[in-house]
Parts: structure tokens; sequence; C-alpha cells
């Protein structure tokens, strides 16, 4: 089952969720983290989803990289059910269509920028991935890094490598968990310039997980989380690669 072409004859979007829902069971008590979230995502918006602590917005960044099941609802990524997809499928959407940048940067301290940035195509079996990594790590400025450490580069340094990991594979969309959470002023804006060049530049699909306005308004659309709810979907700018 997919998701198929739209009605109005657009393309079919990267993300589409419909009613999706998701419970928790603590003992007798059940939490409903989601509570019947429906949107689509076309291809080349950068999108933002706001909400305080408790929202719902992690949840649905966690179901949206295929890292947790819904309880109810249905997820398309590329027009596919996930839903129907077996584990081992869904490893291989995470490694193939999705990049991941999180606010701890999750980088491994005696390995190069350059072997961070070539381990998803390890797992791929690439065998140009010393080349494309050394790509990806020229796209972010990082050229002249490739063989220093996470404790020889600052913190957006260490943020531009996580980002050209997340890019190498080069996914149908990036999942940003707050990736301005640990920097400095300066830095968080260079971070934010960096991911809407890229997303203007190269059409990359961009959902960033955030509670700062600044981050926020660096985007073209804002979807705010209350209570598991979707409270508002706002449209900032058009979408540059949405057709």
């Amino acid at each position: 089952m997919d998701a198929g072409p739209q009605e109005n004859g657009a393309p079919t979007p990267v993300v589409r969720v419909e009613d999706l829902a998701k419970t928790y069971s603590m003992g007798s008590i059940d939490v409903h983290a989601l509570r019947g979230v429906s949107f689509d995502i076309a291809k080349g918006e950068m999108v933002a989803i706001m909400g305080h602590s408790g929202s719902g917005k992690s949840t649905l960044l966690n179901l949206l990289g295929c890292l947790d099941a819904p309880t109810a609802g249905s997820y398309f990524l590329d027009g596919e059910l996930v839903g129907d997809l077996s584990d081992d499928a869904l490893a291989a959407i995470r490694n193939r269509k999705i990049g991941f940048v999180f606010q701890s940067f999750n980088l491994l301290a005696r390995m190069s920028a350059l072997e961070q940035v070539e381990m998803p195509l390890l797992y791929a079996r690439d065998r140009q991935r010393r080349q494309r990594a050394e790509e990806a790590l020229a796209v972010v400025g990082l050229d002249d890094r490739m063989h220093h450490k996470p404790s020889e580069l600052s913190g957006g340094q260490q943020q531009r490598v996580a980002i050209a990991r997340a890019l190498v594979g080069n996914p149908s969309m990036v999942l940003a968990d707050e990736p301005t959470g640990n920097l400095d002023t300066a830095t968080a804006n260079e971070i934010m310039e960096l991911l809407a060049l890229l997303n203007e530049e190269r059409g990359i699909t961009t959902l960033i997980v955030t509670h700062e306005a600044d981050v926020a308004a660096r985007t073209q659309r804002v979807i705010r989380m209350v209570d598991g709810a979707i409270a508002g979907d706002d449209r900032t700018a058009p979408a540059e690669h949405g057709s």
C-alpha cells in the first residue's frame, strides 16, 4: 500500500502522516503522547516542529525517524507505508532515507571526522564511502578538518560533522533534534545558515525540532504541538523545491 499521487496532480509528499497516535502504558495509566496527528511535508520543505516539554514533538520525531512505532494511524515515507515494513526494512530506511542530527552531536571520541561521516556507508557497504565522506565534509566547510577527532573540534565544527554524516547517504529527509541546543548564539546562527543553505541549494527536506523561536523563524513552515496534538501549522515562506 502506498500514498500514491495526490488528487490535485501534485507529487507524492516525502512525509504523510494520518491520524498518528502514540500511547505509552505506565502501570495502570495510559499516557497519550500523540493524539491523531495529520500533515503532509513536500519535497524540499524546511519545517520546524515546536512545543514545550511534553508536547509530543520528540515522540513525533522518533516516529518519523522510524525509531518507534505508532499505536494507531499511518505514516508514509516517499509514498511507502512504514507500518508494513519489517525491522530489517526499517533499519534499511533509517540508513538510506533518513539523516539524523542530534543536539549532543553523537560523535565517537576516538574516530576522526572522516571516519564518523563514513559510518552510515559502512553499513550500506558503499565502496566509494571515503570519497563520498570527503565530499560531504567539504560541503559543510570541513575539508581541512577531516582527520581531526571531536576533542580537536569546536562545538560548531562537531555539529557540522554530524550534518555531513546525515547528508552522506543522500537521504530523502534530514531530522534535526534541537541541533543548536548545545551551541552559543553565534555558532547556532552559523549552523542554521548552513541547514538553510543546504535546503535551498540541494533541496533537502529538513524537519527541525526546536523550542527556540529564532530557529523556527529560519524555516519555511512551523508546526506547533500542544498536548500531543497540532495547535498550529503556519507557513512563513514558500518551499523552494516543492514541485
